[in-house]
């Protein structure tokens, strides 16, 4: 019999894997803004309770243990580290300091422009009412919601049903993103009038260096920003933030700053931005994600000032790209180069996408013809062609598996590219018996441009090489291999995207799979009865909930639906806004109360 002490342990034990395991639940969107007044751990227990039992969550599980043991790992390495003579490690980076210090770069106004919870924002324009109540863009997972919604714990990259667990007169629009791209393309025009070369980061964001905008109009950066800010809301009626600082790391953190609505700016002065980073959390650090993030919080490093205080061990422990990605972190430098987009060397062209799942042979090969022919648009699109086809695909229980092939030629087509993905599809289907997937994807590597090229002097082509695939028998199917770019920010910030795309995939199957039991549950409920010939009336008087009034309704999908169309008419927004004043004055009502008391 296990004594209490050692029953005690081993609860402690549960406890504490489960608490890494909620805070990973989190999600990659924690840091967004609007959320600092929302119970965290109150929202961390809804999403456990509401994901458990899923294969998602098993999964989560398997990862969360993993890390933990990885972590483990990483502790038993530095105990061992703080038991040796570390003169020579600390000599090294401060050595590697003072060199970074000497490429210091104040010269310029880097300034990163964040459009508010721009679906949202978009949507609203179109349906002013909803600016009033709590209401998300996206459907199984959210892509963005308004600030209403965020006070409850709502936030980009969660499952709808588990949003509406937290906010339950949620109102979640179907993604346009025509709509989105067009209200972007006014808000570029406007960037352009102050650095013609600025840098699109997403649809939503942008960077831009206003150095000699401000040095021609004879301005301040907060005034020539102030100023932009205006403009773009009085043509757009977009409100957009800015983060204004020396390079782009320090203007990213800064435009998050003064959200929504408003700008920041970080001195161009070393003390300046110093004092700035010392006491950030390192997950407000674009690069950071939520593993790297539990990793450095293992070694006690949870604010950028306490990289300096661990620099001995950082290179051992993690590797001589993550020491300089660190240390550039501590230091609050960052890329002063702004340049457009499609300037810069595309790495590789993919698209993905999650569905129900998929096991039966002609249903999988149906979705790789259909993937291939995405993937043809894209390449067509960017004006490339591929040296190599990497295939993934998600099976049912969260397991990923990639294959490459290089075929003998250059490839774009959708029939080229179907070719040589369905020997991968096959060798998968050997390889796992019984294959279920809930997720497909190709991507082309080691692109070749098909765009006119320009001309040297003597109207010859310039030429540029670009890396070649591994010399290797043409049509060969491996492992895909990855790469890693020269740059330490880069790279590290793309693998934090990376981490953050594999997590919304993911959590849009865990909607997929709640969908599909809310489905066959209401079947059940309809075909499973005691007497089924006595009893049709009971069935058709069976009640669904709608998940915007949580009224009950008659369980028939086209009257259902109906009534949910009827649920988000603007009466029923109106009935809602009131109803949010309502519980905003009584809220007030209770803060009065209890200051007097």
């Amino acid at each position: 019999m296990a004594s209490p002490e050692k029953t005690l342990c081993e609860e402690e034990k549960v406890i504490d894997e489960h608490d890494s395991l909620k805070y990973h639940l989190l999600g990659p969107s924690l840091t967004k803004a609007g959320q600092d007044l929302v119970d965290q751990q109150k929202v961390s227990e809804i999403i456990y309770n509401a994901s458990k039992g899923s294969k998602f969550f098993s999964n989560e599980e398997v990862k969360d243990k993993d890390l933990t043991e990885k972590i483990e790992r990483i502790l038993s390495r530095k105990r061992l580290l703080e038991v040796q003579d570390t003169t020579r490690d600390l000599r090294r980076a401060d050595g590697y300091i003072a060199e970074m210090e000497v490429s210091r770069d104040l010269s310029q106004f880097i300034v990163h422009i964040d459009c508010d919870a721009f679906y949202a924002a978009v949507e609203e324009l179109d349906r002013p009412e909803l600016k009033e109540v709590p209401m998300a863009v996206g459907k199984g997972v959210l892509t963005t919601c308004n600030y209403h919604a965020r006070k409850f714990g709502c936030r980009s990259g969660m499952a709808g049903f588990v949003a509406m667990k937290l906010c339950p007169h949620l109102i979640c629009l179907p993604l346009n993103f025509g709509k989105y791209t067009a209200k972007a393309q006014e808000i570029r025009t406007i960037l352009a009038e102050y650095d013609d070369r600025f840098e699109s980061a997403s649809i939503d964001e942008a960077y831009l260096n206003i150095t000699q905008y401000c040095e021609q109009n004879a301005m301040d950066p907060d005034d020539a920003i102030s100023q932009l800010r205006e403009e773009v809301f009085r043509k757009t009626h977009i409100t957009v933030s800015a983060g204004i600082g020396p390079n782009g790391k320090i203007a990213k953190i800064a435009s998050n700053r003064n959200k929504p609505n408003g700008q920041f700016r970080v001195a161009n002065d070393r003390a300046t931005v110093m004092a700035f980073m010392r006491n950030l959390p390192v997950r407000k650090i674009n690069g950071v994600g939520r593993v790297f993030e539990r990793e450095l919080e293992a070694i006690n490093v949870k604010t950028c000032g306490d990289i300096y205080t661990q620099r001995a061990y950082l290179s051992n422990i993690f590797g001589e790209k993550a020491f300089r990605f660190l240390i550039q972190t501590y230091l609050g430098l960052g890329r002063t180069q702004v340049r457009p987009a499609e300037e810069y060397e595309r790495k590789s062209v993919g698209t993905e996408s999650t569905f129900r799942e998929l096991k039966e042979p002609e249903e999988l090969r149906e979705k790789l013809r259909w993937t291939a022919e995405e993937l043809q648009k894209d390449l067509e699109r960017t004006q490339f062609t591929a040296r190599t086809l990497v295939l993934k695909v998600k099976l049912h229980t969260y397991e990923v598996f990639t294959r490459q092939v290089v075929p003998p030629k250059a490839i774009q087509s959708a029939t080229e590219i179907y070719i040589f993905a369905l020997p991968m599809l096959t060798r998968l289907e050997r390889e796992r018996e019984g294959l279920r997937l809930r997720l497909m994807g190709l991507r082309a590597t080691h692109l070749i441009s098909t765009k006119k090229p320009a001309l040297d002097f003597f109207s010859r082509p310039l030429v540029t090489k670009g890396p070649c695939p591994q010399k290797r028998k043409a049509g060969s199917i491996t492992e895909e291999e990855t790469e890693w770019e020269v740059w330490p920010e880069k790279e590290f910030e793309e693998a934090a995207l990376q981490e953050e795309a594999a997590d919304r995939a993911d959590l849009e199957i865990l909607s997929q799979e709640h969908l599909e039991e809310v489905n066959l549950s209401r079947k059940h409920g309809k075909e499973i009865l005691p007497n089924p010939g006595a009893d049709i009336a009971t069935a058709e008087k069976m009640l669904w909930e709608c998940p915007i009034c949580s009224r009950p309704q008659t369980a028939d999908d086209r009257i259902f639906n109906e009534h949910i169309d009827t649920c988000l008419s603007r009466k029923t927004i109106r009935e809602t806004i009131r109803a949010e004043k309502g519980m905003a004055e009584k809220a007030g009502g209770s803060s009065s109360r209890l200051t007097r008391t």
